[in-house]
Parts: C-alpha cells; sequence; structure tokens
C-alpha cells in the first residue's frame, strides 16, 4: 500500500502515456457496464446516485468510466422521457500514491465537456478523491448505488505470507510470481491471500452499496483451474528472465530477485464464484472471460525485425509503468538500469510473441446487491 502506484506525470513512461491495454479493458466491458446501470434504473428514481471507481489510477482512462456512466444515464432519462437522476456524487479512489493531481487538473476541461455534450452543470455532479485501500470500508453505510472497478483487484493487498522479502526461506528463487518451477506451497499461499483479499472486498461493498445496488469488476484472471498457464502468468516470467540477465553482470543482486514475490494474483471464475457465494450478499448476473493482446490489440507483423521491436517496446512500456515503483522500492534500481532492464525486455518480449500469441484473460463480472 505505501509503494504501488502508477508512473505518475504525462510523460514517456509515464501511465498516462502507456494504458492502452487498460484502455481496451475498460472498452470491452462497456456493454456489460451499461447493461448493470439501465438495469439498476429499471423503475427507479435515484435523487442523488452515489457512484465509486477503486483503482481509478491517472490518466485519460481515470474519467472515461464515469463519462459513460453519464452516458448511459441520460440516454436512458431520454428514452423514458424524465430524468431518473438528479444528481451524481462520484468518489475516484486509488491508493495514497496515486497521481490525484494528474486527475483534478483534468477535471475543468471534463467538466465543460459535460455542460457542452450532456446540459450538465457544474452544480449537478460531484467529484471527489477517495485515497485508501479497497480491502476494508472507504464509504459510509448504503452510500453507493454503483461501483465500478478495472484493472484494480488482481493487485493483492500485500504480498503472500510466507513469501515477503524478509522471509527466511525464499521458496520462490529465480522466479517473480507463479511458474511452472514454483513449489505447491507457493501456489498456495497466493490463493489464500487472494481468498482473504477478495472476500474482504466484498463485504467491504456489501456495506456501502443499497439493496439493488451494482457493481461491475474487471480484472486480470485465467481461463484455466492451473495457475500456471500462459495467461496467468508468462509476462512476468519473462520480466524475471530479464532480471537474471542484469544479475548475471552483477549490475542487480540476485539475492533481491530471490526474495521478491509479486503481490499480483489473476484467478479463474471457480475462485471469484466461491468467494461471492461465501459471502452472500450478492448474485452474479454476469461473468465473461475476454482475450486481450499484450500490446492493446495494435496491428504488428511480429514476424519482421521491426514488428518484432515494436510490439515489444510497447508491452515493455505498458508492464513498465505499471511495476516500476515496485522493482525501484525492492531492488533499489538505478534510472539507466531501469531503463537497460526494460529494452532487454521488450526484446524478450518482442522475441516471444513472434513465436507464440500470448495474451491476457479478461474477467468482466456483474453483481446486484440482494437486500
Amino acid at each position: 500500500m505505501q509503494v504501488l502506484h502508477m508512473n505518475k506525470g504525462n510523460g514517456d513512461t509515464s501511465y498516462a502515456k502507456n494504458s492502452t491495454v487498460q484502455s481496451k479493458i475498460i472498452s470491452v466491458g462497456k456493454p456489460i457496464m451499461k447493461e448493470a446501470v439501465l438495469e439498476m434504473l429499471c423503475n427507479n428514481v435515484i435523487e442523488s446516485m452515489g457512484i465509486a471507481d477503486l483503482g481509478c489510477s491517472s490518466g485519460p482512462n481515470s474519467l472515461s468510466v464515469i463519462s459513460e456512466i453519464m452516458d448511459t444515464v441520460e440516454a436512458a432519462n431520454r428514452l423514458l422521457g424524465r430524468r431518473l437522476v438528479s444528481e451524481f456524487r462520484v468518489f475516484l479512489n486509488d491508493l495514497y500514491s496515486n497521481d490525484f493531481n494528474n486527475i483534478f487538473m483534468s477535471l475543468p476541461a471534463f467538466y465543460d465537456r459535460l455542460k457542452e455534450e450532456k446540459g450538465l452543470e457544474f452544480e449537478s455532479c460531484f467529484i471527489l478523491g477517495a485515497p485508501g485501500s479497497f480491502y476494508g470500508r472507504l464509504f459510509p453505510t448504503n452510500s453507493l448505488h454503483f461501483v465500478h472497478s478495472s484493472s484494480s483487484l488482481h493487485w493483492l493487498s500485500q504480498v503472500p505470507a510466507g513469501l515477503e522479502s524478509n522471509a527466511l526461506k525464499r521458496l520462490n528463487k529465480g522466479k517473480l510470481y507463479i511458474s511452472k518451477s514454483s513449489p505447491q506451497s507457493v501456489v498456495d499461499a497466493y490463493l489464500l491471500q487472494f481468498r482473504n483479499d477478495f472476500s474482504l472486498f466484498i463485504k467491504s461493498r456489501s456495506r456501502e452499496l443499497v439493496a439493488g445496488g451494482r457493481m461491475v469488476l474487471s480484472f486480470m484472471g485465467r481461463s484455466s483451474t492451473d495457475p500456471t498457464t500462459e495467461n496467468s502468468c508468462y509476462q512476468w516470467e519473462l520480466l524475471a528472465q530479464a532480471i537474471m540477465s542484469l544479475a548475471r553482470e552483477g549490475r542487480i543482486e540476485e539475492e533481491k530477485l530471490d526474495s521478491f514475490n509479486a503481490p499480483y494474483y489473476a484467478p479463474c471464475a471457480e475462485e471469484i464464484k466461491d468467494e461471492i457465494q461465501k459471502e452472500g450478499s450478492f448474485t452474479i448476473d454476469r461473468l465473461e472471460a475476454f482475450e486481450i493482446d499484450w500490446d492493446g490489440g495494435a496491428v504488428t507483423d511480429t514476424h519482421t525485425p521491426h514488428g518484432k521491436l515494436s510490439v515489444g517496446r510497447r508491452v515493455a512500456k505498458a508492464i513498465r509503468a505499471v511495476v516500476e515503483s515496485m522493482l525501484e522500492s525492492h531492488f533499489g534500481i538505478e534510472p539507466d538500469v531501469m531503463d537497460d532492464l526494460f529494452i532487454r525486455y521488450g526484446d524478450i518480449v518482442g522475441t516471444h510473441l513472434s513465436k507464440s500469441r500470448t495474451n491476457y484473460i479478461n474477467l468482466v463480472m456483474a453483481l446486484t446487491k440482494k437486500w
């Protein structure tokens, strides 16, 4: 919670400039989100609609979801010939170290666009920052009608117990995450941490959402029950290879690699369903899996030298924008070494994708609060 944040600002390695994959994920989930909003509004007039975007990050994606929700509400207003929502209370949540300033600086243009495109006055839309971990309560009881979270819930609240950097025994040497060579104890530790975290997330949102409120959650997952499949973990495997190449040259301590385990878990649908059913407050309306290209779907021929280099560099920039804060904190990597690491990672990714088109699996689910 103290370390993880997406790269700040608008520079070449910033999350704002390298979040195409996350934008694609939001795009494929839009029909499910629209359906959830419309079903919630069916036969309901909401005086003040509470909306929370959990794990909002920064950059162009941060307000796009909120705009889409408002578009859906306005379309319903026109269809039914009456105003279903009088005002919007929007809460943008992320960890304390998130680049909230980037979001707040974009609000004047966002408000101007609301007035121009939707006729909404500033007084009918209230946007607030809500820093903190979503693995726990963030909002008052029964204060929300709609919760959205995209590309966030695959991040755990902490490194699984027994795998922390100060653990006496290195159980996952040479790896950053679950891999084919990881012992079963590592796999079990990750699953237990996910179950504890996701259960707490669901319980917290159950208190905050009104009866009939909706949640749409979208996060990295896997299509198989096997957590070592390529679409679950191979991006971490290749990053470990790049780090190991620097360790062999003495530019990174190999012991630091052995002691690093990413606070990340890509669950399968069955693991998600189990926790929701155990908690009992929500019904699952939709749960779908989508394949997402590692580079966000840019059309590139990876069989040419230029194409292989291009796609590898795009993937490396996208991953760097997300994980650099953790690597910098754990490894103490100097800027020039960090640059070299991700150049190497891009080359490794490009070579891999020229031989095997590995995709992310993104899980999108819509939930309704029962009572």
